[in-house]
């Protein structure tokens, strides 16, 4: 009696009978396949990216159409005081068209078969200004946003990105159902399947900002008393003035980064009465890099590291992210100080008081008269420069890049040890620091050259063939079919040298 009861309890449906038998439940499968793809691949302006769709159902699945996409997104977050807004902004679309021939008829993925569809796309050099349709100040800022910005957030190594502000490069496949809703036909998405690629676009050197007093994140200039002590007589006056460096410029894979070097102008002002004071001598230099990342949840129309910028990023619905490393300086060597005598010494010894090249006051150079001090008769300058080196081993740096709702900015913070006689001052500047992408000088792995940078939006602007230059680009139908081939016996692709690639969509919305 017990053992036939124990049987029909073994028999009884149960809870996680049913969720053992839904969970074996056949799937339909898709997958992205990227040819010559490995974990550290970067892709870079020009690069081609080759690769198929497979398809493997278990069960017949019905379809109407499929799409096959190279997306690229801008994501960002502000943790708001009233209400955290989160944007998406796509701001680049590849799509590659399938002809309605290439389709099974009928449109039936049938079980037990494989289903494979190439696909190629190419990395672009410009987006369309479509890319970028809000209202920005002037042409050189949209002339930015419709640049590609580089993969941010997703890299091995820190890129000092904040979870607030990500750009994401994917390449996406998705099958659709068309469905009567009583209102009309609404295509589902049955199937859908997503890989994601680091793109590191090619980055031009830029011109030098123009930093002036209202630029508060860049400190170009400082003066520093050289003392023994606190309270001992102050020996002189020094002050430093950075000049904005070359570029840095990255290999196409982030791997490297060329050197770049400070100018420095010095100005020793001895202090009056102080005797024969030697003009002082560099002991030290240490350098660290901040990198900063700003994000909005509304397009930006100005550069945000420009003007008031802490103060425009932090209000509601902007925001900033830093993050710091130390670089590394090479040596700056011996100082050859020119000594000078002042406008005052001039014109007290009877000389030079005519004439704007008698005076020592057209010389940047030369400190300013101070209004609570005793003018020195003489001035000693001189002009070195600081090699520093961006520790791109360490961490995975992007290029400068401002986009409609991100933007990444550098600072490169250089601290300069003076002594004289005993006497010491540390000047401490943040000069503007731009990191730049080469160009990838040849093709491999099926990566196309990209040694010539895009044109700026001022030169297309200029030029005749504007008009069709921002036109849209369509990417030609090429002659492909689905390849059916048994899940058992061995599949293969169309050859692509029947494909017909031409030009490639580039649309934002």
């Amino acid at each position: 009696m017990s053992s036939t009861t124990s049987s029909e309890h073994s028999k009884a449906p149960t809870v996680g009978g049913y969720a053992r038998k839904l969970s074996i439940k056949p799937k339909p499968s898709i997958t992205i396949h990227i040819n010559n793809y490995y974990r550290s691949k970067v892709y870079t302006t020009g690069s081609e990216i080759t690769g198929h769709v497979a398809i493997n159902p278990q069960t017949d699945v019905r379809f109407d159409s499929l799409q096959i996409v190279l997306l690229g997104t801008t994501k960002t977050r502000v943790d708001a005081v009233s209400v955290p807004q989160s944007t998406a902004h796509t701001f680049l679309k590849l799509t590659m068209p399938i002809p309605e021939s290439s389709y099974p008829v009928p449109r039936v993925f049938e079980a037990g078969m494989n289903y494979t569809l190439p696909f190629t796309f190419v990395i672009p050099s410009t987006l369309t200004l479509n890319a970028c349709s809000h209202h920005v100040a002037n042409s050189s800022v949209q002339e930015h946003h419709t640049r590609l910005p580089p993969t941010v957030g997703s890299w091995e190594k820190d890129d000092f990105a904040p979870n607030m502000s990500r750009v994401q490069y994917a390449i996406k496949a998705r099958v659709y159902r068309d469905e009567d809703s009583g209102s009309g036909v609404v295509s589902e998405k049955i199937l859908e399947a997503m890989r994601e690629i680091r793109v590191l676009p090619a980055a031009p050197e830029d011109p030098p900002l123009n930093v002036n007093k209202y630029d508060d994140l860049y400190t170009m200039s400082k003066s520093k008393t050289l003392r023994r002590t606190i309270i001992s007589p102050r020996a002189g006056r020094v002050t430093v003035t950075a000049q904005q460096p070359g570029a840095a410029m990255l290999s196409p894979d982030g791997q490297t980064a060329t050197s770049t070097a400070v100018p420095l102008d010095l100005a020793f002002e001895p202090a009056a009465g102080s005797g024969d004071v030697q003009p002082p001598r560099i002991t030290a230099v240490s350098s660290k890099i901040t990198a900063v990342t700003y994000f909005s949840a509304v397009g930006v129309n100005h550069y945000p590291n420009l003007r008031n910028s802490r103060r425009s990023f932090g209000s509601e619905g902007r925001g900033s992210y830093s993050g710091t490393t130390s670089a590394s300086t090479g040596p700056v060597g011996t100082i050859r100080w020119d000594r000078q005598f002042t406008a005052q010494a001039r014109r007290d010894s009877g000389y030079g008081s005519e004439g704007p090249s008698s005076s020592s006051e057209s010389d940047p150079m030369v400190p300013k008269k101070r209004k609570d001090s005793t003018e020195s008769p003489i001035v000693y300058t001189a002009r070195v420069r600081v090699p520093v080196q961006v520790p791109a081993q360490k961490k995975a740096f992007v290029p400068t890049f401002h986009s409609c709702i991100a933007s990444r900015v550098y600072v490169l913070w250089l601290t300069v040890s003076l002594s004289s006689g005993g006497a010491t001052a540390h000047v401490t500047l943040g000069v503007p620091l731009q990191i730049g992408v080469r160009g990838s000088s040849g093709s491999s792995d099926g990566d196309r050259a990209a040694s010539e940078l895009p044109p700026s939006f001022q030169e297309v602007e200029e030029a005749d063939e504007a008009d069709e230059f921002w036109r849209p680009r369509v990417l030609g139908v090429p002659a492909v079919q689905f390849d059916r081939s048994s899940a058992v016996g061995a599949g293969g692709l169309p050859g692509y040298a029947d494909l017909d690639f031409r030009r490639r969509t580039v649309a934002a919305h």
